[in-house]
């Protein structure tokens, strides 16, 4: 399995009541299909994972698999604080048919380096799914440093990382580790393009849960040595999704879409003053999306 290109980081879409909107997942699903995504995350930190039930995830990940049908790789968030947590949650994506596991880096616990190259190598000789490791320091409280991820990046069970660090010298570091089975994606939408043209496969997505068009195209230019005015364009987007902490904004965004209503606590929805904002960008990302998905079909 080699992962690359615009993989959406799906938000999970709650009822007015707080439980799984199923039929608004659906759409959202069927959303990112229509704009050519190249791959669905589910469970991810942007689908409130810390806040799913057990029987949620499943519901979840199992209607994602049936909905994508094989088009897209599925792409299960299996990472939690413990390793035998994070393998019990990778077998059981497995059989639900997920086609690889997103492993974030433990939250809260602060192993050390030697302790991150122990936990996913345990998780790969697993064997249940091919694995992409995860690093998001801001969330998790450790950073894996790129001399890990040159330890890990041999084994036959782990295909790559997703980075949120989109510092030039992190890029360049784990850029030089790439090859035929091994491929690195941001995490960081307003960086992903600098991360691309430096060699980065691809970026794992919070934006294109409401601009997939555009974030694919800016992928494909990116790759070409190109996506500037693109990337000018979309930055009022990426502002906003992160005026609030994900998947926050996002959902604001998606619910004036008509998918999904609020969040779970302790999340809360947007904050009022950030409305009107809210409005004039979902409008934006419409007017960006229509000339993206026009010049796609060209």
């Amino acid at each position: 399995m080699r992962l690359s290109g615009c993989i959406t980081a799906l938000a999970t879409p709650l009822t007015l009541a707080g439980e799984i909107d199923l039929p608004a997942w659906r759409r959202l699903l069927e959303l990112q299909l229509e704009a050519g995504i190249d791959g669905v995350v589910v469970g991810g930190s942007t689908g409130e994972s810390a806040s799913l039930f057990h029987s949620e995830f499943d519901l979840l990940l199992r209607t994602a698999v049936e909905v994508v049908a094989g088009r897209v790789p599925v792409i299960a968030g299996t990472g939690q604080s413990s390793t035998a947590r994070t393998i019990e949650q990778t077998r059981r994506s497995a059989t639900l048919g997920a086609d690889a596991a997103l492993v974030v880096t433990p939250p809260y616990v602060r192993p050390t380096q030697a302790g991150l190259e122990a936990h996913y190598r345990a998780i790969a000789d697993d064997g249940a799914l091919p694995l992409m490791l995860y690093n998001v320091p801001p969330r998790t409280g450790c950073d894996m440093l790129p001399g890990t991820v040159a330890a890990l990046a041999g084994h036959d069970r782990i295909v790559g990382i997703k980075e949120a660090r989109s510092e030039p010298e992190r890029v360049q570091a784990l850029v030089a580790l790439r090859g035929p089975r091994f491929t690195v994606l941001s995490g960081d939408d307003p960086g992903c393009a600098g991360s691309i043209r430096a060699g980065a496969d691809g970026v794992i997505s919070v934006a294109s849960n409401v601009a997939p068009f555009a974030m694919r195209l800016l992928c494909r230019q990116a790759g070409e040595g190109g996506a500037a005015e693109l990337e000018e364009r979309l930055q009022p987007l990426f502002a906003f999704a992160g005026i609030e902490p994900n998947p926050i904004p996002i959902k604001a965004l998606l619910t004036r879409m008509g998918i999904g209503h609020g969040l779970r606590l302790p999340l809360l929805p947007l904050s009022r003053h950030h409305e009107a904002e809210a409005a004039r960008i979902l409008g934006l990302v419409e007017q960006i999306e229509h000339t993206c998905r026009d010049t796609l079909a060209a």
